[in-house]
């Protein structure tokens, strides 16, 4: 299995490494310069959109709330179709390169300034998500090793993966996890249907497990008709939350710069949308393979803090059923217990630089967002007053912001560990549409409408009425507050003439 793993890591890596050659200048580093084709748009967009969460994540929600954890790739697709049939034109005649640069044309620097920092906010917890699945799945490989170094490791790949590649590594890399990933999802998930009997018997196995049981007591699970509508109900955790959910990915997917970078590589307007199309078509079926594991997960599998208060209320493990230290382990362990050895390694090889891919393409977007939006400014403002030439971003620069952010965000992980992956996702993308989405369609559709104080006070409004939602546990999903405060508040400042 080891070996499978290693030589799918080297064979990606190289891959990334081989693409970044193209990479010596930067504007080819952020944005491919221009020349990407259709399957180079799809590789870079799933190579984001199909992470840790999207994976490692959807497996974890999965063994908690069953096949409503499918909404998270199904809102990547819809995100990924809106981006392709409303986005792409608008995107790329607008003459930028960053999505805070179209609102700082329309409504000045502050404005521009201002989103950067509460878009890059957004994207840094869905950085850290990333970090914490790769620890997940390395640590689950290697039970002897903690966190910190595993999630070393990953900041280590993550650099690699990117810093020398930019968004041509991306790209690339992301057209072979592609291939590796259907390969292994398709595998996957035939394993999963065999095994469990359809999904029928998925339901049913998870039934058996926690109907008038001590199992059934520790998840609060009364009857028969409670267990079936937790894991075999789409919208398990109320229409308002998984509806909400799935928005939060639509929004946010076209609230991201990553995205817009994949769209603005393109090197026409057809090949920016066939490259969505693409994503949106493939996204789902990665998604549906990584429910089933978690499910299946579920009907065999306890975590330990489960056991230990099957342990206080003097009850045995069930028989048949195993032990797994978190949820977050679900999908590496059913590779590791249930698969081949080679092809398991495989599998988790390409789990493991998805995840990588994931989140070096969201420092990669943070990084430009930082050097275009705030570094490079300052260093106009620097040059200015000493009288000499504005200096360009360099190349290395970049690099820098990107260890720097990696770093940060291994520091910060440590904190979060015990979070669900996909909650995080769903806060980091719900947080980037409250801030730039309602300026960012305003700038797009409907240009010198609206009056610039209004759009600012939209900006820092809606971001913090969707944490004040989330703190407080409003009603709904927090997306629907942050983004309601947003739009009204840019709806006031509209222009009557």
């Amino acid at each position: 299995m080891i070996a499978g793993i290693l030589l799918t890591i080297a064979f990606i890596i190289a891959v990334g490494l081989w693409a970044g050659r193209k990479a010596t200048t930067a504007d080819a580093f952020t944005d491919g310069g221009g020349k990407a084709g259709s399957w180079m748009v799809c590789g870079t967009l799933m190579g984001t959109l199909i992470s840790g969460q999207a994976t490692v994540g959807s497996a974890q929600l999965a063994f908690a709330f069953g096949v409503s954890a499918w909404w998270f790739t199904i809102g990547a697709a819809l995100g990924a179709l809106v981006l392709a049939l409303f986005f792409v034109k608008p995107l790329r005649h607008s003459g930028s390169v960053t999505l805070m640069e179209i609102i700082g044309k329309e409504y000045g620097k502050k404005a521009e300034t201002l989103g950067s920092c509460l878009c890059v906010i957004g994207m840094f917890i869905s950085i850290m998500a990333q970090i914490i699945a790769s620890s997940a799945l390395l640590t689950t490989i290697f039970p002897s090793m903690a966190f910190l170094p595993a999630s070393l490791i990953a900041m280590g790949l993550m650099i690699v993966y990117v810093a020398f590649g930019g968004l041509w590594g991306t790209g690339m890399g992301g057209i072979v996890k592609l291939l590796l990933l259907y390969l292994s999802a398709t595998v996957v998930g035939v394993a999963v249907w065999h095994l469990g009997h359809g999904f029928g018997g998925l339901v049913d196995s998870i039934t058996n497990l926690h109907t008038d049981t001590a199992m059934g007591r520790v998840q609060r699970l009364a009857s028969e008709s409670e267990v079936r509508h937790q894991y075999g109900n789409f919208l398990a955790r109320g229409p308002m939350k998984d509806i909400g959910s799935c928005l939060s990915l639509i929004l946010g997917v076209l609230s991201t710069q990553t995205y817009a970078q994949a769209i603005w590589s393109a090197r026409s307007d057809r090949s920016a949308c066939r490259g969505a199309l693409l994503s949106a078509l493939f996204i789902p079926p990665i998604g549906a393979a990584c429910t089933l594991v978690g499910m299946y997960m579920r009907a065999h599998y306890i975590t330990v803090d489960e056991l230990q208060q099957l342990q206080v209320m003097n009850a045995n493990l069930p028989e048949g059923v195993n032990v797994i230290q978190s949820s977050v382990q679900a999908f590496p362990v059913f590779v590791t217990q249930h698969m081949p050895g080679f092809f398991g390694g495989v599998v988790l090889g390409t789990l493991f630089i998805t995840i990588v891919g994931g989140g070096s393409g969201l420092t990669l977007g943070a990084s430009t967002i930082l050097m275009r939006d705030l570094v490079h400014p300052v260093q106009q403002k620097l040059s200015m007053r000493r009288r000499k030439a504005v200096p360009e971003p360099r190349l290395w620069h970049s690099r820098i912001l990107i260890v720097l952010l990696l770093a940060v965000a291994v520091a910060l992980s440590t904190t979060i560990t015990g979070s669900f992956l996909n909650d995080l996702g769903f806060l980091s993308l719900g947080l980037r549409a409250s801030s730039v989405l309602a300026p960012l369609l305003a700038a797009l559709f409907f240009p010198r409408r609206f009056k610039t104080g209004y759009v600012l006070a939209s900006m820092v409004a809606g971001t913090l009425m969707m944490l004040v939602a989330k703190l407080a546990l409003l009603p709904g999903d927090p997306v629907f507050w942050g983004m309601g405060v947003a739009i009204l508040l840019v709806a006031l400042g509209w222009k009557k003439r």
